[in-house]
């Protein structure tokens, strides 16, 4: 009898670590604010005002670190952010950032400063509300949702 509950209890656990296995390969989000783009693809909605926090290291940290707010409209899969106050190398109105999205988080997306725009690496949050952007270089920008 023992014998067979322990059989069970291991079948239980192999078909349980298949089914976890599953559901985190899809990648499958659970971000609070979502959109449905007309092709049926759900994808991440950025809109709205975040608070920044802009770090420079490696080759621009003599630039500093300093807070920002960023304003985020976005059309379909598309998004582009507008500054909302002065920090000390771009101008309130000027954009901040931009780029698309697709399911599984940013299909590309960059951050624009004085000097051009810099292509990042984009992490979201589980949840959606926090996005960090790196360039792997010199810049990090992290995004909380407000």
């Amino acid at each position: 009898m023992a014998r067979k509950i322990g059989i069970l209890l291991a079948i239980v656990i192999v078909v349980a670590s298949f089914l976890y296995a599953a559901h985190a390969q899809t990648g499958e989000k659970k971000w609070k604010k979502t959109i449905t783009l007309p092709d049926g693809e759900v994808i991440l909605d950025i809109s709205g005002e975040w608070d920044v926090f802009v770090e420079n290291y490696g080759p621009w940290k003599d630039s500093g670190s300093y807070p920002q707010l960023v304003k985020i409209a976005q059309e379909g899969s598309s998004f582009t952010g507008t500054r909302m106050m002065d920090d000390p190398w771009n101008q309130k109105g000027t954009t901040s950032i931009r780029g698309d999205l697709n399911k599984g988080g940013f299909k590309n997306v960059y951050v624009v400063g004085p000097l051009g725009s810099t292509n990042c690496n984009g992490q979201i949050s589980e949840d959606g509300n926090k996005i960090v952007l790196d360039d792997g270089h010199k810049l990090r920008v992290t995004y909380t949702r407000k």
